[in-house]
Order: C-alpha cells, then structure tokens, then sequence
C-alpha cells in the first residue's frame, strides 16, 4: 500500500516537472473551467488532512486549508508531494473521520490504513482528470499507468495475454 501510494506520488511529480508553465493554472474547458493546479491542490490538501490528523486521531477532509500557493505554483506543488512522501508511511491506528454532511458533522469510525488506502484511489481518480486536462493543453507523453487504478493495469495485462 505504501509503496503504491509513494511511487504514485513519484510518478505524478514527475509529471508535473514536464509540464509547460502556462498550463499547470490554466482553466480548462474540458475540466469545467478547472486547473490540473486545482485539481493537484485537492489531491494534496487531503493528503495532508491525513498526515496532519494522525497524532490526534481525527481527520476531516472538509476542513482543509484550500492555499492557492498549491494550484498555482508547480514548484510550491511538488515540494508538497515530496512532504508528503517523507511523511505518509505511519503504522496503523483508529482514527475518526468526520465529515459534514447536509450542514451537520458525521463521524465515522476508521484506521490510518484504510484512508492511506482511499487517498491512493482519489488520487489516481484526480490524475485521470489531470490527464484530460494536460492532453488538452500538451502533447506530452504520459505513463499508460498514470490515472488508471492498479487492479485496471493488472486486467489489461492479463487480457493481453
């Protein structure tokens, strides 16, 4: 899980060094007028919840900072995601999650692991938009793996054989 969760970061840092500065902040048609430098932030901004909610046991996705450094510079980005690798390896413990639904906070009951777990595949959900947006704006060649879950890799393999 760790390891899927760091390479994953590596590879979309290394994607955002390749990209044309004009683009990262750029509105996108295609992205209903959002950024690939927003939709980066929201993957980081959760990441950091997380890391920043362990100690005292209680994460809220909703409440995350939104700093605009994130979306609209790469650098400032990428120095995120490199925190981020530095930090996320943790053991597992309980953790609550509170969420705000319908202008009231729900907790729920959940463990370090299994929101490791669900930032892995927001984030690749977050990367297969960021690569609509960055075919829109570049030529780039992206990774076949970049956006695309692991277990959707593994059966494309396997159906190639």
């Amino acid at each position: 899980m760790f390891i899927s969760s760091l390479n994953t970061l590596e590879q979309f840092k290394h994607i955002l060094q390749q990209l044309p500065a004009d683009c990262y902040n750029s509105p996108c048609a295609t992205l209903s007028n959002s950024s690939i430098g927003q939709h980066t932030r929201h993957v980081i901004e959760l990441y950091l919840c997380l890391i920043n909610g362990y100690e005292t046991e209680d994460v809220s996705y909703d409440r995350r900072e939104r700093n605009p450094r994130i979306e609209n510079e790469v650098l400032f980005a990428i120095e995120q995601l490199e925190f981020i690798q530095e930090k996320l390896e943790k053991p597992n413990k309980t953790l609550k999650v509170t969420y705000e639904l319908a202008g009231e906070d729900n907790t729920l009951d959940s463990n370090y692991y299994r929101e490791v777990m669900y930032n892995l595949e927001h984030a690749i959900h977050h990367h297969a938009l960021i690569k609509v947006g960055i075919q829109h704006f570049t030529e780039l060649d992206l990774p076949e793996s970049f956006g695309v879950a692991p277990s959707t890799m593994q059966y494309r393999k396997a159906c190639a054989q």
